[in-house]
């Protein structure tokens, strides 16, 4: 297939010319209908998400479900429900509050931009969300298929989504092989995916391009014998699932090291408020130090002891970040001024006690090592 050069749904199957597979639009009449119907036999119907035309919880679920899983985000989700039971409950938290519900779920900047639409829908909006795809884009943090699910699902607007699953669905489909870091090609299959929309039904249509990008056509192993659309899909029938989509740019990786000093201080932990940019922006995390010579330092004259935890390797999407953990504890009798004279060199923090810090947005691995030390204290 070539995605360029052609009219959506006009020769974009790749059937060589003796295959007798027939006229590609006749392969792909009965699609939409076929996923409907597999939809509301066998796909997804018992996600809390699935049972409101609320669009405050629709668009909370949609905003949690990028780059992460399901089972990650049902506790999350019901968490912050119980918490910010609607939009105005979330636009009236702080941030910190926002990012300290968020914390360990990853990719923050979801959680800032949550927040910041929020406050938008409030203001701009009087707290009522706007109805239409076009209207819901202007929103921070909304791009272009998290505004059609919400479109399509509280207010039936025939519109097409194209999440990461989907892509998957539909370029494996047609055998699309534009390169999709391409804006170009995006927007070719952004074209494809609106041709293929049904008259009627696209709630049902929409949620059915989810399930099967979710449940069968997966990434590495596809269960092509158990899909309904399988006779019509050019890579099941020509082998080729692996190839799809094309996608030639990568994130360029990239790899940092730093001294992690967790400075405790009768039961306490001194954090720093990290920068609005950057990796982990906007949480709160321990000082970091380039090197151990600096360690050595900016801590000549400092009271108490250190103590050399283990090092990691903490994975992000671009970057190889080990970490160095190195706790000092400060004595219990150390004077104010001593303290004092120790938090100076690491502006922008404050002293925290380990149930507070667990309240707090922190990165994950932090969470974990606080959570360690918590259950220590109790023990």
């Amino acid at each position: 297939m070539r995605a360029l050069g052609r009219a959506p749904l006009a020769g974009w199957i790749a059937v060589k010319p003796d295959s007798g597979d027939g006229d590609p639009r006749e392969l792909l009449s009965g699609f939409a209908a076929t996923v409907i119907d597999w939809q509301r036999t066998h796909g997804r119907h018992g996600l809390p998400w699935q049972h409101t035309r609320d669009p405050y919880r629709v668009w909370l679920s949609e905003i949690m479900l990028q780059q992460t899983q399901v089972v990650t985000v049902l506790e999350y989700y019901e968490r912050f429900l119980q918490r910010f039971p609607d939009v105005a409950a979330l636009a009236a938290a702080s941030q910190d509050e926002v990012l300290g519900l968020w914390s360990g779920l990853g990719y923050y900047s979801r959680a800032r931009n949550l927040h910041r639409c929020a406050q938008a829908v409030v203001s701009q909006h009087g707290g009522t969300f706007p109805q239409s795809s076009q209207d819901l884009q202007t929103l921070p943090g909304i791009g272009r298929s998290t505004a059609a699910a919400v479109a399509a699902f509280c207010f039936g607007e025939r519109v097409a989504i194209l999440d990461g699953n989907v892509k998957r669905v539909l370029t494996r489909l047609l055998g699309f092989d534009g390169d999709l870091s391409l804006a170009a090609q995006e927007r070719a299959l952004w074209a494809e995916a609106t041709a293929l929309l049904p008259l009627q039904g696209v709630e049902a249509y929409t949620q059915g391009l989810m399930d099967l990008g979710a449940t069968l056509c997966s990434l590495r192993s596809p269960q092509c014998p158990l899909c309904p659309v399988r006779s019509m899909c050019t890579a099941a029938r020509s082998g080729t699932q692996q190839s799809y989509p094309v996608k030639s740019s990568k994130l360029k990786r990239s790899r940092r090291e730093h001294i992690w000093l967790w400075l405790s201080w009768r039961n306490q932990v001194w954090l720093v408020k990290r920068a609005d940019r950057g990796v982990w922006a906007g949480l709160w995390s321990l000082p970091e130090l380039p090197e151990r010579s600096a360690l050595q330092a900016i801590t000549v004259g400092w009271p108490g002891d250190a103590e050399c935890l283990p090092s990691f390797v903490h994975t992000l999407t671009h970057l190889d970040w080990t970490l160095h953990p190195v706790r000092w504890s400060l004595p219990a009798s150390a004077t104010a001024s001593q303290v004092d004279d120790c938090t100076a060199a690491f502006p922008d923090g404050r002293w925290f006690d380990l149930k507070d810090a667990m309240a707090a947005g922190l990165p994950a691995p932090l969470r974990k090592q606080i959570g360690r030390a918590s259950c220590r204290e109790r023990v």
